[in-house]
Protein backbone atom coordinates (compact mmCIF):
# COMPACT_ATOMS: atom_id res chain seq x y z
CA UNK A 1 0.00 0.00 0.00
CA UNK A 2 1.06 3.60 -0.57
CA UNK A 3 -0.05 6.59 1.49
CA UNK A 4 -0.52 10.06 0.00
CA UNK A 5 -1.44 13.27 1.80
CA UNK A 6 -2.69 16.57 0.40
CA UNK A 7 -3.38 19.79 2.30
CA UNK A 8 -5.87 22.17 0.68
CA UNK A 9 -5.23 25.59 2.18
CA UNK A 10 -8.17 27.72 3.37
CA UNK A 11 -10.73 25.14 2.27
CA UNK A 12 -13.57 24.69 4.75
CA UNK A 13 -16.21 21.95 4.88
CA UNK A 14 -18.58 21.43 7.79
CA UNK A 15 -18.32 18.24 9.83
CA UNK A 16 -21.57 16.74 8.49
CA UNK A 17 -20.35 17.09 4.89
CA UNK A 18 -16.93 15.69 5.76
CA UNK A 19 -18.44 12.61 7.41
CA UNK A 20 -20.39 11.87 4.23
CA UNK A 21 -17.36 12.52 1.99
CA UNK A 22 -15.09 10.29 4.11
CA UNK A 23 -17.62 7.47 3.94
CA UNK A 24 -17.87 7.71 0.15
CA UNK A 25 -14.08 7.98 -0.18
CA UNK A 26 -13.58 4.80 1.84
CA UNK A 27 -15.98 3.03 -0.51
CA UNK A 28 -14.01 3.87 -3.66
CA UNK A 29 -12.26 1.13 -5.62
CA UNK A 30 -8.54 0.89 -4.83
CA UNK A 31 -8.92 2.74 -1.50
CA UNK A 32 -7.70 0.87 1.56
CA UNK A 33 -8.34 3.80 3.89
CA UNK A 34 -9.24 7.46 3.39
CA UNK A 35 -9.29 10.31 5.89
CA UNK A 36 -10.82 13.68 4.92
CA UNK A 37 -10.94 16.22 7.74
CA UNK A 38 -10.12 19.75 8.79
CA UNK A 39 -6.63 20.40 10.14
CA UNK A 40 -7.53 20.61 13.80
CA UNK A 41 -5.25 19.36 16.56
CA UNK A 42 -7.74 16.59 17.40
CA UNK A 43 -7.79 15.33 13.80
CA UNK A 44 -4.01 15.50 13.56
CA UNK A 45 -3.84 13.51 16.78
CA UNK A 46 -5.99 10.80 15.18
CA UNK A 47 -3.66 10.70 12.16
CA UNK A 48 -0.70 10.45 14.51
CA UNK A 49 -2.25 7.45 16.24
CA UNK A 50 -2.76 5.84 12.84
CA UNK A 51 0.86 6.50 11.84
CA UNK A 52 -0.26 8.75 8.97
CA UNK A 53 0.81 12.19 10.22
CA UNK A 54 3.38 13.75 7.87
CA UNK A 55 5.22 17.09 8.37
CA UNK A 56 2.92 18.64 5.76
CA UNK A 57 -0.17 17.51 7.68
CA UNK A 58 1.37 18.59 10.99
CA UNK A 59 1.70 22.12 9.57
CA UNK A 60 -1.96 22.28 8.47
CA UNK A 61 -4.05 24.99 10.10
CA UNK A 62 -7.57 24.79 11.49
CA UNK A 63 -8.94 26.27 8.26
CA UNK A 64 -7.07 23.85 5.99
CA UNK A 65 -8.52 20.61 4.62
CA UNK A 66 -6.47 17.41 5.00
CA UNK A 67 -6.92 14.57 2.51
CA UNK A 68 -5.06 11.35 3.33
CA UNK A 69 -5.44 8.27 1.14
CA UNK A 70 -3.93 4.80 1.50
CA UNK A 71 -4.27 3.18 -1.91
CA UNK A 72 -4.29 -0.58 -2.45
CA UNK A 73 -1.25 -2.31 -3.90
CA UNK A 74 -0.83 -1.53 -7.58
CA UNK A 75 -3.46 1.22 -7.64
CA UNK A 76 -3.01 4.46 -9.57
CA UNK A 77 -2.60 6.92 -6.70
CA UNK A 78 -3.24 9.95 -8.91
CA UNK A 79 -6.52 8.41 -10.10
CA UNK A 80 -7.55 7.66 -6.51
CA UNK A 81 -6.84 11.24 -5.43
CA UNK A 82 -8.76 12.53 -8.45
CA UNK A 83 -11.76 10.43 -7.39
CA UNK A 84 -11.63 11.88 -3.88
CA UNK A 85 -11.29 15.36 -5.36
CA UNK A 86 -14.43 14.67 -7.40
CA UNK A 87 -16.33 13.93 -4.20
CA UNK A 88 -15.20 17.26 -2.76
CA UNK A 89 -16.14 19.07 -5.98
CA UNK A 90 -19.62 17.52 -5.95
CA UNK A 91 -20.15 18.74 -2.39
CA UNK A 92 -19.02 22.27 -3.21
CA UNK A 93 -21.50 24.75 -4.79
CA UNK A 94 -21.91 24.17 -8.53
CA UNK A 95 -21.00 26.81 -11.07
CA UNK A 96 -23.89 29.19 -11.55
CA UNK A 97 -25.39 28.26 -8.17
CA UNK A 98 -27.23 31.32 -6.88
CA UNK A 99 -26.88 30.29 -3.24
CA UNK A 100 -25.14 33.04 -1.27
CA UNK A 101 -22.31 31.93 1.01
CA UNK A 102 -21.79 34.11 4.07
CA UNK A 103 -18.53 34.30 5.97
CA UNK A 104 -20.13 35.13 9.32
CA UNK A 105 -23.38 34.38 11.16
CA UNK A 106 -24.01 38.09 11.61
CA UNK A 107 -23.85 38.64 7.82
CA UNK A 108 -26.15 35.66 7.19
CA UNK A 109 -28.67 36.93 9.75
CA UNK A 110 -28.61 40.41 8.26
CA UNK A 111 -29.08 39.09 4.71
CA UNK A 112 -31.88 36.69 5.77
CA UNK A 113 -34.05 38.58 8.27
CA UNK A 114 -36.74 35.85 8.17
CA UNK A 115 -34.27 33.16 9.30
CA UNK A 116 -34.61 32.26 12.97
CA UNK A 117 -32.46 29.13 13.44
CA UNK A 118 -28.77 28.32 12.95
CA UNK A 119 -27.31 24.81 12.67
CA UNK A 120 -23.75 24.68 14.01
CA UNK A 121 -21.60 21.84 12.62
CA UNK A 122 -18.04 23.13 13.03
CA UNK A 123 -15.18 21.74 15.09
CA UNK A 124 -15.99 21.75 18.80
CA UNK A 125 -13.17 24.17 19.53
CA UNK A 126 -15.09 26.88 17.65
CA UNK A 127 -18.68 25.70 17.98
CA UNK A 128 -19.38 27.58 21.20
CA UNK A 129 -18.16 30.85 19.74
CA UNK A 130 -20.37 30.47 16.67
CA UNK A 131 -23.39 29.43 18.73
CA UNK A 132 -22.99 32.50 20.92
CA UNK A 133 -22.95 34.72 17.82
CA UNK A 134 -26.15 33.08 16.60
CA UNK A 135 -27.91 33.55 19.93
CA UNK A 136 -26.78 37.16 20.12
CA UNK A 137 -28.34 37.66 16.67
CA UNK A 138 -31.67 36.32 17.94
CA UNK A 139 -31.39 32.87 16.35
CA UNK A 140 -32.38 29.56 17.86
CA UNK A 141 -29.45 27.11 17.70
CA UNK A 142 -29.08 23.43 16.92
CA UNK A 143 -25.47 22.47 17.69
CA UNK A 144 -24.50 19.22 15.98
CA UNK A 145 -20.88 19.70 17.08
CA UNK A 146 -19.54 17.80 20.06
CA UNK A 147 -16.34 18.19 22.12
CA UNK A 148 -17.72 21.37 23.69
CA UNK A 149 -16.99 21.85 27.38
CA UNK A 150 -19.75 21.49 29.97
CA UNK A 151 -19.01 25.01 31.19
CA UNK A 152 -19.57 26.44 27.72
CA UNK A 153 -22.76 24.42 27.28
CA UNK A 154 -24.17 25.81 30.52
CA UNK A 155 -23.23 29.35 29.56
CA UNK A 156 -24.86 29.06 26.13
CA UNK A 157 -28.04 27.50 27.49
CA UNK A 158 -28.36 30.18 30.17
CA UNK A 159 -27.94 32.87 27.49
CA UNK A 160 -30.58 31.18 25.30
CA UNK A 161 -32.94 30.86 28.26
CA UNK A 162 -32.60 34.58 29.05
CA UNK A 163 -33.35 35.43 25.42
CA UNK A 164 -36.27 33.02 25.07
CA UNK A 165 -34.41 30.94 22.48
CA UNK A 166 -33.77 27.22 22.02
CA UNK A 167 -30.19 26.01 22.49
CA UNK A 168 -30.32 22.42 21.21
CA UNK A 169 -27.00 20.75 21.93
CA UNK A 170 -24.08 20.45 21.87
CA UNK A 171 -24.01 16.96 20.38
CA UNK A 172 -27.64 17.27 19.32
CA UNK A 173 -28.23 14.90 16.44
CA UNK A 174 -31.97 15.14 15.83
CA UNK A 175 -34.74 17.73 15.67
CA UNK A 176 -37.94 18.33 13.70
CA UNK A 177 -38.90 21.99 13.79
CA UNK A 178 -42.04 23.11 11.97
CA UNK A 179 -42.05 19.82 9.99
CA UNK A 180 -38.42 20.23 8.87
CA UNK A 181 -36.04 17.44 9.89
CA UNK A 182 -32.61 18.62 11.01
CA UNK A 183 -29.42 16.48 11.10
CA UNK A 184 -30.49 12.83 11.63
CA UNK A 185 -34.28 12.74 11.32
CA UNK A 186 -37.05 10.65 9.81
CA UNK A 187 -39.90 11.68 7.55
CA UNK A 188 -42.97 11.63 9.79
CA UNK A 189 -46.39 13.15 9.23
CA UNK A 190 -47.27 16.43 10.98
CA UNK A 191 -49.45 15.99 14.03
CA UNK A 192 -50.11 16.99 17.62
CA UNK A 193 -47.51 15.03 19.61
CA UNK A 194 -44.56 17.12 20.79
CA UNK A 195 -41.26 15.53 21.82
CA UNK A 196 -38.41 16.86 23.95
CA UNK A 197 -35.44 14.50 23.93
CA UNK A 198 -31.92 14.20 25.30
CA UNK A 199 -31.43 11.31 22.89
CA UNK A 200 -31.11 11.39 19.11
CA UNK A 201 -32.09 7.88 18.05
CA UNK A 202 -34.41 7.59 21.05
CA UNK A 203 -36.41 10.53 19.77
CA UNK A 204 -36.28 9.18 16.21
CA UNK A 205 -37.66 5.86 17.45
CA UNK A 206 -40.53 7.50 19.34
CA UNK A 207 -41.35 9.69 16.32
CA UNK A 208 -41.50 6.75 13.88
CA UNK A 209 -43.61 4.69 16.31
CA UNK A 210 -46.04 7.62 16.55
CA UNK A 211 -46.14 7.72 12.75
CA UNK A 212 -46.73 3.96 12.55
CA UNK A 213 -49.74 4.37 14.86
CA UNK A 214 -51.31 6.84 12.42
CA UNK A 215 -50.51 10.01 14.36
CA UNK A 216 -47.90 12.73 13.79
CA UNK A 217 -45.37 15.07 15.38
CA UNK A 218 -45.82 18.78 16.04
CA UNK A 219 -42.24 19.52 17.11
CA UNK A 220 -39.23 17.42 18.11
CA UNK A 221 -36.83 19.44 20.23
CA UNK A 222 -33.42 17.90 20.87
CA UNK A 223 -31.49 18.98 23.94
CA UNK A 224 -28.09 17.30 23.57
CA UNK A 225 -27.08 14.22 25.51
CA UNK A 226 -25.66 16.02 28.57
CA UNK A 227 -28.66 18.21 29.26
CA UNK A 228 -29.99 16.02 32.07
CA UNK A 229 -26.59 15.66 33.71
CA UNK A 230 -26.16 17.08 37.19
CA UNK A 231 -23.89 19.83 35.86
CA UNK A 232 -26.22 21.15 33.14
CA UNK A 233 -29.41 20.62 35.14
CA UNK A 234 -31.96 20.04 32.37
CA UNK A 235 -32.04 23.67 31.22
CA UNK A 236 -33.06 22.84 27.65
CA UNK A 237 -35.52 20.08 28.50
CA UNK A 238 -37.37 22.38 30.90
CA UNK A 239 -37.43 25.18 28.32
CA UNK A 240 -38.60 22.65 25.72
CA UNK A 241 -41.47 21.51 27.93
CA UNK A 242 -42.53 25.12 28.43
CA UNK A 243 -42.32 25.81 24.68
CA UNK A 244 -44.55 22.83 23.84
CA UNK A 245 -46.92 23.68 26.68
CA UNK A 246 -47.46 27.05 25.01
CA UNK A 247 -47.70 25.59 21.49
CA UNK A 248 -51.37 25.40 20.34
CA UNK A 249 -50.54 22.65 17.80
CA UNK A 250 -49.26 20.31 20.53
CA UNK A 251 -51.83 18.30 22.51
CA UNK A 252 -49.51 15.88 24.34
CA UNK A 253 -45.81 15.99 25.28
CA UNK A 254 -43.30 13.10 25.33
CA UNK A 255 -39.99 13.32 27.20
CA UNK A 256 -37.17 10.97 26.16
CA UNK A 257 -33.78 10.43 27.76
CA UNK A 258 -31.18 7.92 28.81
CA UNK A 259 -30.99 7.68 32.64
CA UNK A 260 -30.87 11.27 33.97
CA UNK A 261 -29.16 12.46 37.14
CA UNK A 262 -31.65 11.86 40.01
CA UNK A 263 -31.78 15.50 41.17
CA UNK A 264 -32.28 16.72 37.59
CA UNK A 265 -35.01 14.14 37.01
CA UNK A 266 -36.91 15.56 39.97
CA UNK A 267 -36.52 19.10 38.63
CA UNK A 268 -37.76 18.09 35.16
CA UNK A 269 -40.70 16.12 36.54
CA UNK A 270 -41.74 19.16 38.59
CA UNK A 271 -42.53 20.92 35.29
CA UNK A 272 -45.26 18.38 34.51
CA UNK A 273 -47.72 19.89 36.98
CA UNK A 274 -47.69 23.27 35.22
CA UNK A 275 -47.61 22.00 31.61
CA UNK A 276 -51.40 21.91 31.34
CA UNK A 277 -51.15 18.97 28.93
CA UNK A 278 -50.59 15.22 29.32
CA UNK A 279 -46.87 14.42 29.61
CA UNK A 280 -45.49 10.93 28.85
CA UNK A 281 -42.05 10.24 30.34
CA UNK A 282 -39.68 7.67 28.85
CA UNK A 283 -36.43 7.85 30.81
CA UNK A 284 -34.56 4.58 30.24
CA UNK A 285 -34.52 2.73 33.56
CA UNK A 286 -36.65 5.45 35.17
CA UNK A 287 -38.97 5.20 38.17
CA UNK A 288 -42.70 4.76 37.54
CA UNK A 289 -43.46 5.91 41.08
CA UNK A 290 -41.66 9.25 40.60
CA UNK A 291 -43.35 9.96 37.25
CA UNK A 292 -46.85 9.14 38.48
CA UNK A 293 -46.32 11.17 41.66
CA UNK A 294 -45.43 14.16 39.48
CA UNK A 295 -48.66 13.77 37.48
CA UNK A 296 -47.04 12.26 34.40
CA UNK A 297 -47.59 9.05 32.45
CA UNK A 298 -44.75 6.56 32.86
CA UNK A 299 -43.51 4.69 29.76
CA UNK A 300 -41.45 1.54 30.18
CA UNK A 301 -40.11 1.65 26.62
CA UNK A 302 -40.10 3.64 23.39
CA UNK A 303 -43.07 1.74 21.94
CA UNK A 304 -45.04 2.32 25.15
CA UNK A 305 -44.18 6.03 25.08
CA UNK A 306 -45.51 6.40 21.53
CA UNK A 307 -48.62 4.34 22.26
CA UNK A 308 -49.54 6.30 25.37
CA UNK A 309 -48.98 9.62 23.62
CA UNK A 310 -51.23 8.63 20.73
CA UNK A 311 -53.92 7.32 23.09
CA UNK A 312 -53.83 10.49 25.20
CA UNK A 313 -53.79 13.00 22.36
CA UNK A 314 -55.10 11.38 19.18
CA UNK A 315 -56.75 7.95 19.30
CA UNK A 316 -57.78 6.38 22.65
CA UNK A 317 -58.23 3.00 20.93
CA UNK A 318 -54.73 2.76 19.41
CA UNK A 319 -53.17 -0.70 19.84
CA UNK A 320 -49.86 -2.47 19.26
CA UNK A 321 -49.60 -6.14 18.38
CA UNK A 322 -47.90 -8.23 21.10
CA UNK A 323 -44.64 -10.07 20.52
CA UNK A 324 -45.08 -13.27 18.51
CA UNK A 325 -43.04 -15.94 20.34
CA UNK A 326 -43.25 -18.53 17.57
CA UNK A 327 -39.87 -17.55 16.15
CA UNK A 328 -38.36 -17.60 19.66
CA UNK A 329 -39.20 -21.28 20.03
CA UNK A 330 -37.89 -22.05 16.55
CA UNK A 331 -34.55 -20.35 17.24
CA UNK A 332 -34.12 -21.95 20.66
CA UNK A 333 -34.53 -25.39 19.09
CA UNK A 334 -31.65 -24.68 16.68
CA UNK A 335 -29.09 -23.58 19.28
CA UNK A 336 -26.35 -25.71 20.82
CA UNK A 337 -26.22 -25.92 24.64
CA UNK A 338 -23.23 -23.57 24.85
CA UNK A 339 -24.98 -20.84 22.83
CA UNK A 340 -26.41 -18.65 25.59
CA UNK A 341 -25.39 -15.07 24.92
CA UNK A 342 -26.69 -12.03 23.04
CA UNK A 343 -24.41 -9.50 21.38
CA UNK A 344 -25.93 -6.14 20.44
CA UNK A 345 -24.18 -3.97 17.83
CA UNK A 346 -25.99 -0.64 17.64
CA UNK A 347 -25.71 2.69 15.83
CA UNK A 348 -28.25 4.31 18.17
CA UNK A 349 -27.40 4.83 21.84
CA UNK A 350 -30.92 4.71 23.21
CA UNK A 351 -31.78 1.73 21.01
CA UNK A 352 -28.77 0.00 22.54
CA UNK A 353 -29.84 1.07 26.03
CA UNK A 354 -33.39 -0.22 25.55
CA UNK A 355 -32.26 -3.69 24.48
CA UNK A 356 -29.58 -3.79 27.17
CA UNK A 357 -32.05 -2.90 29.94
CA UNK A 358 -34.35 -5.67 28.74
CA UNK A 359 -31.52 -8.13 29.44
CA UNK A 360 -31.10 -7.00 33.05
CA UNK A 361 -34.06 -9.21 33.96
CA UNK A 362 -31.79 -12.23 33.34
CA UNK A 363 -29.07 -11.21 35.82
CA UNK A 364 -25.93 -9.13 35.96
CA UNK A 365 -23.97 -10.68 33.08
CA UNK A 366 -24.56 -7.63 30.88
CA UNK A 367 -21.58 -5.66 29.62
CA UNK A 368 -21.50 -2.47 27.54
CA UNK A 369 -19.51 0.64 26.71
CA UNK A 370 -22.53 2.61 28.03
CA UNK A 371 -23.13 0.53 31.17
CA UNK A 372 -23.83 2.66 34.25
CA UNK A 373 -22.13 0.01 36.39
CA UNK A 374 -18.37 0.74 36.03
CA UNK A 375 -17.53 -2.90 36.78
CA UNK A 376 -19.45 -3.96 33.64
CA UNK A 377 -18.22 -1.17 31.35
CA UNK A 378 -16.24 -1.87 28.18
CA UNK A 379 -14.11 0.30 25.92
CA UNK A 380 -13.96 0.30 22.13
CA UNK A 381 -10.97 -2.04 22.32
CA UNK A 382 -12.54 -4.50 24.78
CA UNK A 383 -13.52 -8.03 23.86
CA UNK A 384 -17.13 -8.99 24.45
CA UNK A 385 -18.13 -10.85 27.62
CA UNK A 386 -21.38 -12.75 28.27
CA UNK A 387 -24.26 -10.50 27.06
CA UNK A 388 -22.58 -7.49 25.43
CA UNK A 389 -24.23 -4.40 23.97
CA UNK A 390 -22.13 -1.84 22.10
CA UNK A 391 -23.14 1.67 21.08
CA UNK A 392 -20.93 2.42 18.09
CA UNK A 393 -22.12 6.03 18.14
CA UNK A 394 -20.44 6.65 21.49
CA UNK A 395 -17.45 9.03 21.52
CA UNK A 396 -15.04 6.15 22.20
CA UNK A 397 -15.87 4.71 18.77
CA UNK A 398 -16.35 7.96 16.81
CA UNK A 399 -13.18 9.82 17.79
CA UNK A 400 -11.84 10.93 14.41
CA UNK A 401 -14.40 8.80 12.53
CA UNK A 402 -17.85 9.41 11.04
CA UNK A 403 -20.90 8.32 13.01
CA UNK A 404 -21.84 4.65 12.36
CA UNK A 405 -25.17 5.74 10.87
CA UNK A 406 -23.00 7.17 8.07
CA UNK A 407 -19.99 4.85 8.08
CA UNK A 408 -20.74 1.39 9.56
CA UNK A 409 -17.31 -0.16 8.86
CA UNK A 410 -16.32 -0.70 12.52
CA UNK A 411 -19.64 -2.39 13.25
CA UNK A 412 -19.34 -4.65 10.22
CA UNK A 413 -15.90 -5.84 11.34
CA UNK A 414 -17.22 -6.51 14.85
CA UNK A 415 -20.17 -8.49 13.46
CA UNK A 416 -17.77 -10.91 11.77
CA UNK A 417 -15.69 -11.25 14.95
CA UNK A 418 -18.72 -11.94 17.15
CA UNK A 419 -19.80 -14.74 14.79
CA UNK A 420 -16.64 -16.65 15.71
CA UNK A 421 -17.64 -16.96 19.38
CA UNK A 422 -19.22 -20.41 19.97
CA UNK A 423 -21.22 -19.06 22.96
CA UNK A 424 -23.11 -16.46 20.90
CA UNK A 425 -26.75 -17.31 20.17
CA UNK A 426 -28.05 -13.98 18.84
CA UNK A 427 -26.55 -10.85 17.28
CA UNK A 428 -28.87 -7.83 17.42
CA UNK A 429 -28.47 -4.82 15.11
CA UNK A 430 -30.31 -1.62 14.27
CA UNK A 431 -30.61 -0.04 10.81
CA UNK A 432 -31.44 3.66 10.90
CA UNK A 433 -33.06 5.30 7.87
CA UNK A 434 -33.76 8.94 7.23
CA UNK A 435 -32.16 12.27 6.49
CA UNK A 436 -28.41 12.29 7.21
CA UNK A 437 -28.05 8.48 7.52
CA UNK A 438 -26.38 6.01 5.15
CA UNK A 439 -28.15 5.72 1.81
CA UNK A 440 -28.51 1.91 2.13
CA UNK A 441 -27.82 0.72 5.71
CA UNK A 442 -29.18 -2.79 5.11
CA UNK A 443 -27.42 -3.24 1.77
CA UNK A 444 -24.00 -2.20 3.05
CA UNK A 445 -24.33 -4.73 5.91
CA UNK A 446 -25.49 -7.75 3.88
CA UNK A 447 -21.99 -9.02 2.92
CA UNK A 448 -20.92 -9.04 6.58
CA UNK A 449 -24.17 -10.76 7.58
CA UNK A 450 -23.57 -13.44 4.96
CA UNK A 451 -19.97 -13.89 6.17
CA UNK A 452 -21.04 -14.09 9.83
CA UNK A 453 -23.68 -16.71 9.11
CA UNK A 454 -21.22 -18.73 7.04
CA UNK A 455 -18.65 -18.69 9.86
CA UNK A 456 -21.25 -20.13 12.25
CA UNK A 457 -22.51 -22.67 9.70
CA UNK A 458 -18.97 -23.90 9.01
CA UNK A 459 -18.63 -24.54 12.75
CA UNK A 460 -21.94 -26.44 12.81
CA UNK A 461 -23.84 -23.69 14.61
CA UNK A 462 -26.97 -21.67 13.93
CA UNK A 463 -26.43 -17.93 14.34
CA UNK A 464 -29.60 -15.88 14.77
CA UNK A 465 -29.27 -12.31 13.53
CA UNK A 466 -32.04 -9.95 14.61
CA UNK A 467 -32.47 -6.62 12.86
CA UNK A 468 -34.66 -3.61 13.51
CA UNK A 469 -35.14 -0.98 10.80
CA UNK A 470 -35.89 2.43 12.26
CA UNK A 471 -37.82 4.35 9.62
CA UNK A 472 -41.17 5.18 8.05
CA UNK A 473 -42.89 4.58 4.74
CA UNK A 474 -41.98 8.18 3.81
CA UNK A 475 -38.23 7.71 4.31
CA UNK A 476 -35.56 7.15 1.69
CA UNK A 477 -34.46 4.41 1.17
CA UNK A 478 -37.83 2.68 1.32
CA UNK A 479 -38.58 0.96 4.64
CA UNK A 480 -40.20 -2.06 2.98
CA UNK A 481 -37.22 -2.59 0.66
CA UNK A 482 -34.77 -2.55 3.57
CA UNK A 483 -36.85 -5.04 5.53
CA UNK A 484 -37.21 -7.32 2.50
CA UNK A 485 -33.45 -7.29 1.85
CA UNK A 486 -32.71 -8.29 5.45
CA UNK A 487 -35.32 -11.04 5.48
CA UNK A 488 -33.95 -12.44 2.22
CA UNK A 489 -30.56 -12.73 3.96
CA UNK A 490 -32.09 -14.78 6.77
CA UNK A 491 -32.38 -11.94 9.29
CA UNK A 492 -35.32 -11.92 11.71
CA UNK A 493 -36.75 -8.39 11.52
CA UNK A 494 -38.54 -6.95 14.54
CA UNK A 495 -41.18 -4.21 14.44
CA UNK A 496 -39.84 -1.77 17.05
CA UNK A 497 -36.90 -1.12 19.32
CA UNK A 498 -38.94 -2.36 22.27
CA UNK A 499 -39.76 -5.62 20.49
CA UNK A 500 -36.07 -6.05 19.60
CA UNK A 501 -35.13 -6.10 23.28
CA UNK A 502 -38.03 -8.37 24.17
CA UNK A 503 -37.17 -10.84 21.40
CA UNK A 504 -33.48 -11.05 22.34
CA UNK A 505 -34.34 -11.50 26.01
CA UNK A 506 -36.84 -14.27 25.21
CA UNK A 507 -34.26 -16.24 23.21
CA UNK A 508 -31.59 -15.78 25.91
CA UNK A 509 -34.03 -16.93 28.59
CA UNK A 510 -34.95 -20.03 26.57
CA UNK A 511 -31.28 -20.79 25.88
CA UNK A 512 -30.23 -20.44 29.51
CA UNK A 513 -33.07 -22.71 30.69
CA UNK A 514 -32.50 -25.39 28.05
Amino acid sequence: MSSTAVVKKNTYFDSVSLMAISTKANGLDDVEQAFVAMGTEMNKGVLGNLGLLTPELEAAGNGDLMVVVEAREGADVDAVLAAVEELLTRKAPAAGDTTVTHRTIAAAAQDNPAANLAVIAVNGAYAGREARKALENGLHVLMFSDNVSVEEEISLKELAHDKGLLMMGPDCGTAIINNVGLCFANAVRPGSVGIVAASGTGSQEVSVRIHALGAGVSQLIGTGGRDLSEEVGGIMMIDGIRALAADPSTSVIVLVSKPPAPAVEQKVLAEIATAGKPVVVYFVGGSEEAVVAAGGHFAAGSQDAALQAVRLGVDPKAEVEPLDTTRVDEVAALLKPEQRYVRGLFCGGTLCDESMYAMFDLGDEVWSNIQKDPERRLTADSASAAHTFLDFGDDDFTNGRPHPMIDPSLRLARLVEEAKDPEVAVIVMDFVLGFGAHEDPAGVTLPAIEQAKQIAADAGRHLEIVGYVLGTDLDTPALDEQIAALKAAGVTVTRSSTETGQFARAIARKASNA
